[in-house]
């Protein structure tokens, strides 16, 4: 960690131009075009230099709730990184004349991250899930990362007038990462609001990550990830829970996906 203001403001001013330099937009949503590397690369500085970095993801299913919620799409576009996470976002983008380099899934952003943090000994805190999910991600970590410290954990089931305490909490464990495995819009809501009061200073919203990382929820094989298939990997998991909602968002998305492209036609 670099203790030279001068290099300090340096090495923030760089990441600023990067984050406005690759900043785009996409069926209403601001997004980043940049690769796992560039990401990660963020998320460290942010921690060794002790600088707040919000990040997000956008998948299709957020980006469809945006469109009919005003407070998530505020809550989204109110995050300093947001990254791309799902093919069908990739690829829509791509045909929009949106140049995105790759995915970058959240879940394999929390990964990378808890090699990362053993690596220079970041304590990251885990929020969310259910808490015999956060013990099975707890003895995984120790497994895979013998010398990373977890500053602390919390299971995601609290009544809106605890937060205060949660947040407490978190700032009590002296934490350099929050991980919040909540669904949306619960995630980027509490995120949004109590951003400027957490003192951890990389933040980010996981949903259900810590089901896959604890081995509640078998992640589709690499080939099917690439494929762009792995919603459809998790709908024969749970065909009767997901069928319906992956079918309304994935039809709800072509049609968004067309009359943009129709719209950026028009005014070409």
């Amino acid at each position: 960690m670099s203790t030279d203001p001068r290099s300090n403001a340096s090495t923030a001013w760089r990441e600023h131009q990067l984050l406005a330099e690759r900043r785009r937009e996409f069926l209403g949503s601001p997004i980043h075009v940049l690769t796992m590397p560039e990401t990660l690369a963020l998320a460290n500085e942010a921690m060794a230099n002790r600088r707040p970095l919000h990040h997000t993801v956008v998948n299709v299913a957020k980006l469809v709730t945006m469109k009919n919620n005003a407070e998530l799409r505020e809550d989204v576009a109110s995050a300093d990184l947001i990254n791309v996470d799902g093919a069908g976002v990739v690829w829509g983008a791509r045909l929009c004349g949106v140049a995105v380099p790759e995915r970058v899934a959240g879940v394999d952003i929390m990964t990378n991250l808890f090699a990362l943090c053993a690596k220079n000994g970041y304590r990251p805190y885990l929020l969310g899930a259910e808490q015999h999910v956060l013990q099975a991600v707890d003895l995984q970590l120790a497994k895979d990362y013998p010398d990373l410290v977890v500053a602390g954990m919390h299971d995601g089931y609290f009544k809106p007038e605890d937060e205060a305490a949660v947040v407490e909490a978190i700032n009590a464990s002296k934490a350099d990462c929050l991980f919040v495995a909540m669904p949306t819009p619960r995630k980027e809501r509490f995120l949004k609001q109590y951003r400027d009061v957490l003192t951890p200073n990389f933040v980010m919203g996981v949903g259900g990550s810590f089901d896959v990382y604890g081995g509640k929820v078998a992640r589709a094989p690499v080939l099917v990830q690439k494929l762009g298939f792995e919603w459809l990997f998790r709908v024969v998991q749970e065909p009767r829970r997901l069928w319906r909602r992956y079918f309304e968002t994935n039809a709800a998305y072509v049609g968004l996906l067309w009359r943009e492209l129709r719209q950026r036609r028009r005014s070409a």
